[in-house]
């Protein structure tokens, strides 16, 4: 399963229940849709060396905003997580349905200067115009002067480069980004993902108390994939789970020395990813996530991460918290 991402800017802290509160948690797509390892088809990549085409469609939303998404009308802020195995090729074809300029770039893999993305490049989309953007991705390799190169496993992620100026820069403010992951053979796929992208002073150009609310149930894998993008400087901070400052966000064994963390920077262009059991050693409840830049903070640039009992329901006291963060907002 994956995040809840916007289409119209509607606060998601209407009262909950337990028929209602995992309600909407797969609006957004993700690439490719097959079933793998017993988890969920929203969850699994395709087979390694994989060339898989896709189309996507860029399209205007409510309130000024314009996401990318896999079929026509059903476009989100943040656009479709998409998925690779290292060795796979993606090829996108990306439809424009607005009335400006625009584009696709990602980080984190290979392309030519034609998928490039940018003006720079005449790598981009006219209004009403079909591209396709190839992208390639390649496992780590034995280069010369006996060196390793890594390969392109990693949590990146992709936004327009054409919009408003040749980098792109309105187009990002109006919510033209997503989630890319590539993953390594072996890695362990999660139960529940989410994208959380800080863009400016908003996550996922939201803020508090309409700020995206995500849920899980005590146990589960959750996977996030988090973002900066815009012109500010964030710290990315969550409440009562910690993550390994790795590639993955899990130690890879007894021995492995990466240090555990709560708290990472989070700056223009970057992005990291990190697995949690939901709830484990706390509990479940309404657990904050937010900017630790304390003004930002304080503007809005805080959501909840609601964990939710192992059968659906919702957490004594759990509501009230919303409620008290709803007030707050």
């Amino acid at each position: 399963m994956t995040d809840h991402p916007s289409r119209a800017g509607a606060s998601p802290f209407r009262q909950l229940s337990r028929r209602s509160v995992l309600a909407g948690a797969t609006a957004s797509a993700v690439v490719p849709v097959t079933a793998m390892n017993g988890v969920p088809a929203a969850a699994a990549p395709a087979k390694r060396g994989d060339t898989r085409r896709i189309t996507m469609y860029a399209e205007e939303l409510p309130n000024g905003l314009i996401g990318y998404g896999t079929s026509p009308g059903e476009a989100t802020v943040p656009g479709p997580v998409l998925e690779m195995w290292e060795g796979d090729t993606l090829e996108i074809e990306l439809v424009n349905n607005t009335d400006r300029k625009l584009s696709i770039h990602p980080h984190g893999v290979d392309y030519d200067v034609d998928s490039d993305g940018t003006p720079l490049n005449a790598s981009v989309n006219e209004p009403g115009q079909r591209r396709t953007y190839v992208w390639h991705s390649h496992g780590p390799y034995k280069a010369k002067g006996n060196r390793w190169m890594p390969g392109s496993a990693g949590y990146w992620h992709y936004h327009d480069h054409a919009m408003g100026t040749p980098h792109g820069t309105e187009g990002i403010n109006k919510g033209l980004y997503g989630a890319l992951i590539v993953r390594r053979k072996g890695d362990v796929l999660p139960d529940r993902r989410f994208t959380v992208v800080f863009n400016g002073m908003t996550i996922n150009n939201r803020t508090a108390p309409d700020a995206p609310l995500f849920r899980a149930r005590l146990g589960e894998r959750v996977e996030f994939v988090a973002i900066g993008q815009g012109d500010l400087f964030h710290t990315f901070h969550m409440h009562a789970h910690r993550w390994t400052d790795n590639r993955t966000g899990m130690l890879e064994g007894p021995h492995d020395t990466s240090p555990s963390i709560d708290n990472k920077d989070l700056n223009p262009g970057s992005s990291f990813g990190f697995q949690v059991i939901a709830g484990d050693g706390v509990g479940p409840g309404a657990w904050m996530y937010h900017c630790h830049v304390q003004f930002h903070s304080d503007q809005g640039m805080a959501g909840i991460f609601l964990v939710l009992n192992e059968d659906g329901s919702v957490p004594e006291g759990a509501q009230a918290a919303l409620d008290r963060y709803r007030d707050q907002g």
